[in-house]
């Protein structure tokens, strides 16, 4: 398993890395489009929707989707700053902080299949976009970003099984510690502390809250996806990735941080 775990992290970092760089906008747009959609299929998994509510589902997030993706690229291509979408940002915003946190608070699973479709469009819309967005911006700023969320998944990791005592949320996450979100903070903020020194366009004084709120809100996302697996009664949200899951397990930090970070950027732009 863990030489599986290696194996694929390695395959899908380089292909990231290819895209990233190498990919014309049209082919950046199509991959989008198909993580989103196979994202939206694990959902509709952890929402455990029917059938025909998951048909119906990934349709109208492939026309969602790519309507939006369209839109954005017609306004990237004459501004790449531009902030058509910061409504959708701000929404995103707003979920993480309160209403994700609402849910992980009271535990309840959502009962309304309505209120599970808004709820995923939420995570995956917003993801989506600003993975569009920051790229159009500079890839080395998205890379820098996915970076710093990367660093504190993995801080967070290795001292909470070196340090860990006090459970974070032992009925949602039972592994995840204070001492792993406390070393994960320290990751980032040494993290940010050396990009600021090459940072020309985020300032110091922003560039260093923004990583720390971004790993601090890496967490929400992380566990918000767990106590979704928790109420499907699932172990992973898929099986596309060997030894990790699905796409929503190796995104769920990224998703409750990229549209942040692209509204960061868009109202430091203004």
């Amino acid at each position: 398993m863990l030489r599986a775990r290696i194996l694929t992290a390695v395959i899908m970092l380089s292909a990231f890395l290819a895209a990233l760089f190498y990919l014309s906008p049209i082919f950046w747009m199509a991959l989008l489009l198909a993580l989103t959609t196979a994202g939206s299929l694990e959902w509709t998994r952890l929402a455990r929707f029917s059938l025909n509510h998951t048909i119906a589902y990934l349709l109208l997030t492939v026309l969602l989707a790519g309507e939006l993706l369209f839109v954005l690229s017609d306004a990237v291509a004459v501004d790449p700053y531009t902030p058509s979408f910061v409504g959708v940002y701000v929404a995103s915003l707003i979920f993480w902080i309160f209403g994700a946190t609402i849910f992980l608070k009271s535990k309840r699973p959502v009962g309304s299949p309505v209120l599970l479709a808004f709820i995923g469009w939420l995570v995956l819309l917003p993801t989506c976009l600003a993975l569009y967005q920051l790229r159009a911006i500079d890839p080395l700023l998205l890379l820098g970003f996915m970076s710093a969320i990367w660093l504190s998944d993995t801080a967070a990791y290795f001292s909470g099984r070196t340090w860990g005592k006090n459970k974070l949320a032992p009925s949602i996450s039972p592994g995840k510690t204070w001492e792993g979100v406390a070393g994960a903070l320290v990751a980032v903020l040494l993290y940010a502390l050396i990009w600021s020194y090459g940072e020309d366009a985020i300032p110091a004084t922003v560039l260093i809250p923004l990583l720390l709120l971004l790993a601090a809100l890496g967490i929400v996302g992380d566990l918000f996806e767990s106590l979704m697996k928790r109420h499907a009664g699932l172990k992973d949200s898929g099986a596309i990735l060997p030894g990790h899951g699905g796409i929503l397990d190796r995104i769920d930090a990224l998703t409750s941080t990229l549209p942040i970070a692209a509204l960061a950027l868009l109202l430091l732009h203004t």
